[in-house]
């Protein structure tokens, strides 16, 4: 008996296939082939998909573009393999502008096999995500082609520079600085000195050429591939105008100032910058691997899970692991904010970015450098500008309309008011548009933006805060309802037995059977208990171990059934109980399905709790609401203590995802925040405008279930981050209402004649020096 082969299936893309009637022709064929079972052409994604007895013949792909070339010549045949999604950032160093950023970004995302591509102006940044890891270094070739075509001056690397960089000498920089001074030299010598018409306009020219040659070039260049409404066009466009209508001081004037606002503009812009990466340099450097008997110093991406490595004193702690020699105190400041260093001794475990503040630590690496703590933090903050702020798109949006209505609106004024009025002048109203163009450029708006928040996301870093994108900054400001976890977010977490009630057993029997039926959980409520009992437990007296979500355990020890819980569980059982009045957390036992008493364990509060709470209301936040499955008299006394204004208790995991829905749709005013520890929460923080989780240090769940990320255990961290994100929105709107005040005020002034190209050059680079300077006020928390 023969086996038939299993089929396979096999996708190609056709590229340069323009003829939807050579598509079914070429189909019609390809299914004649021999081994070819069916043949299927999607015209419009230029997809070919073939099925195959087995494997099909070797040269397949060959038969198919002989035969597809029949019919088109030029038809490529490319087969689609199976895809492994990978990403990279590169580093692009000298990006010029947010423009030009966003027309790279444009262009990347149409590259076939780029499932993502963002950005970021503010952090020099490019991620790109392919659909396929294997293609991705072409696809990044690619997209460093497309960088410097859109921006020659573009320094691209594939990893982050390092301060610590051998300084080169920037020669084209000197050279344009030397022509710049020299450029000037001439202007003021033909402000001061009188010479005649011919000599006059030469020396003007030589000093234009010298001045803006660069910025005409560029000009010329980008109106070649299509780029007509940018920054050198219309600036050339304005001065060259000035020129034509005689005023030549004028035109190398706004030239001249144009071009040292630029380099104020970008020194303002890269000091910036720097402040920002400063904020968050907390990657290590390099590693000293322990090998045999000596030390290397080694990159940290290779060092290995299980080697050991030495961190000396005043080093940054390069890799997440555990010591094994040693003592000393960290200063864990750059990560959660915290000022006072952390006592940390043989066993304990350390964080990468953390700086070894006295004593030789040895420590086993637990954790690859791309899985770090110090990796996690730095690629969240790094990509958080590729979630864009609803602002940041509109301003994109808006960007793309103001400046072609400006250039319209300033060739209508050129050319309209001379035709209609009697007696105007051509050149008057010319020099009234030429202020127009000067003043159209969205410079101010484009770049301080995005810098602002990226400022705020900076400054929320160093404040222990890790924020994913600035739009859920900018949400953060909108926030009217806060809704906390209960243990582990506003109580400490730390749960000790305070009271033993047994019925019908003695008190070591309750807490043997409490004890056993607990011993597979790690609920912090479970260890106190076997902390409470002191003993190891039998693991060969328990069977049949279930854990039932929401209710408790049940689980058969030394023949009898326990039932180990809250009151719902047993009453599910049908064992009548008797329920405690004590307030805590109860966990009510049944052995053999009868009563068998209960045990009460308490939790603290943690120290600044309330003064979250207190401080969220001076804030402006609405309301706070807590959700807890602990019983409804220790929720109520906790909201009492705290001062929130609804608590919801006995709530299973399931319900507090339908509770958070309910808020969410009686909330039309704000945001609804939920802060949880990070710990089971998952469910509640996605369905919230904005998932908080606490005390993310070292936690990979909280770091990928929440939108924001408190890396300490500190409730007050959300009045901070809010606080941050109201600072942040305030100055992104001065900069808004400053920007697009000054630029109207002048196109009206020009419009009657009142505003000379002078005052246009302030409304174009001076505005956004000023705006620019004004968003690195974001990083300052305080």
């Amino acid at each position: 008996m023969t086996m038939e082969a299993a089929m396979t299936k096999r996708d190609f893309r056709l590229v340069n296939l323009c003829c939807p009637v050579c598509a079914g022709k070429i189909q019609k064929s390809l299914s004649k082939l021999d081994g070819v079972t069916s043949a299927v052409i999607d015209f419009s994604s230029q997809k070919l998909t073939v099925e195959l007895d087995g494997e099909g013949p070797e040269d397949v792909a060959e038969r198919i573009a002989v035969i597809a070339r029949r019919y088109e010549s030029a038809i490529e045949v490319a087969e689609v393999f199976p895809v492994i999604p990978g990403e990279k950032t590169l580093y692009l160093a000298n990006l010029s502008s947010a423009e030009r950023a966003e027309k790279i970004e444009a262009r990347v995302k149409t590259l076939e096999g780029v499932s993502a591509a963002a950005v970021g102006f503010a952090a020099q940044t490019m991620r790109i995500e392919a659909e396929d890891k294997a293609k991705l270094p072409f696809l990044l070739r690619q997209a460093s082609d497309i960088a410097r075509d859109i921006d020659p001056g573009v320094e691209i690397s594939f990893s982050e520079r390092r301060g610590a960089d051998a300084p080169r000498i920037d020669w084209k920089r000197r050279l344009s600085n030397a022509a710049l001074c020299a450029g000037a030299a001439l202007f003021f010598a033909g402000m001061y000195f009188k010479f005649d018409a011919p000599t006059d306009l030469a020396v003007f020219v030589a000093a234009y050429l010298l001045v803006g040659g660069d910025v005409v070039l560029r000009s010329l260049k980008n109106i070649a591939k299509g780029q007509l409404f940018d920054e050198n066009f219309l600036m050339s466009a304005a001065t060259l105008g000035a020129f034509a209508i005689g005023e030549y001081a004028e035109g190398v004037a706004v030239m001249l100032f144009y071009q040292v606002g630029e380099a104020f503009q970008g020194l303002a812009v890269n000091r910036s910058r720097k402040s920002i990466s400063a904020l968050m340099d907390i990657r290590p450097d390099f590693a000293n691997l322990k090998y045999g008997s000596e030390l290397r110093r080694v990159s940290p991406e290779e060092v290995g899970v299980g080697e050991r490595i030495v961190v000396k004193p005043g080093e940054k702690v390069p890799l997440d692991g555990v010591v094994v020699e040693g003592r000393s105190a960290l200063d864990t400041s750059a990560l959660t904010g915290e000022s006072v260093p952390r006592d940390i001794e043989p066993g304990g475990s350390v964080m990468s970015g953390s700086i070894n503040k006295s004593g030789l630590l040895t420590i086993e690496v637990a954790k690859e450098f791309g899985e770090s703590t110090v990796s996690k933090i730095l690629d969240l903050v790094q990509n958080a500008g590729s979630k864009k702020a609803p602002m940041e798109n509109f301003i994109t949006k808006f960007a793309r309309y103001y400046t072609p209505a400006v250039v319209f609106a300033a060739l209508a004024l050129a050319v309209i008011p001379p035709l209609f009025l009697p007696g105007a002048n051509h050149s008057d109203w010319i020099r009234r548009a030429l202020v127009f163009l000067v003043v159209s450029c969205p410079c101010a708006l484009v770049i301080s933006i995005p810098l602002g928040f990226f400022g705020g996301i900076g400054g929320a870093s160093r404040n222990g805060i890790l924020v994913k994108g600035s739009n859920y900054l900018e949400a953060l400001s909108k926030v009217d309802t806060v809704v906390f976890d209960k243990t582990g977010t506003l109580t400490k977490g730390v749960f000790s037995v305070t009271k033993i009630v047994p019925a019908g057993i003695s008190d070591k029997e309750l807490l043997f059977y409490a004890a056993h039926a607990e011993s597979e959980s790690n609920h912090p409520i479970a260890v106190s208990i076997r902390k409470a009992y002191g003993k190891q437990t039998q693991a060969g007296s328990i069977s049949e171990y279930e854990e039932i979500a929401g209710y408790g355990v049940k689980v058969r020890i030394d023949g009898d059934v326990i039932l180990a819980g809250n009151d719902k569980l047993l009453e599910g059982a049908g064992v009548p109980l008797e329920k405690a009045l004590e307030p805590g957390t109860i966990v009510y036992l049944a052995v053999g399905g009868v009563f068998a008493g209960y045990i009460v364990i308490s939790d603290e509060l943690k120290p600044d709790s309330a003064r979250a709470v207190k401080e969220l209301k001076k804030i402006g936040v609405a309301k706070t609401v807590m959700l807890t499955g602990d019983s409804k008299t220790v929720g109520e006394r906790v909201g009492r203590e705290l001062g929130i204004d609804e608590v919801y208790a006995e709530l299973l995991p399931q319900q507090k995802v339908e509770r958070m829905e309910e808020l969410d749709e009686n909330n039309s005013k704000g945001k609804v925040v939920f802060v949880g520890d990070g710990i089971n929460d998952a469910p509640v923080l996605a369905r919230s405008d904005i998932g908080v989780a606490m005390g993310g240090v070292g936690s990979d769940a909280a770091i990928e279930a929440a939108d924001v990320v408190l890396m300490t255990d500190e409730p007050s961290k959300i009045v901070d981050a809010i606080r941050i994100s109201k600072k942040t929105r305030s100055i992104v709107w001065q900069n808004i209402v400053f920007s697009l005040g000054v630029k109207g005020v002048i196109l009206v002034l020009g419009a009657i004649g009142m505003a000379s190209m002078w005052e246009a050059v302030f409304g174009d680079v001076g505005v956004t020096l000023i705006a620019v300077l004004n968003s690195m006020r974001a990083m300052r928390v305080n």
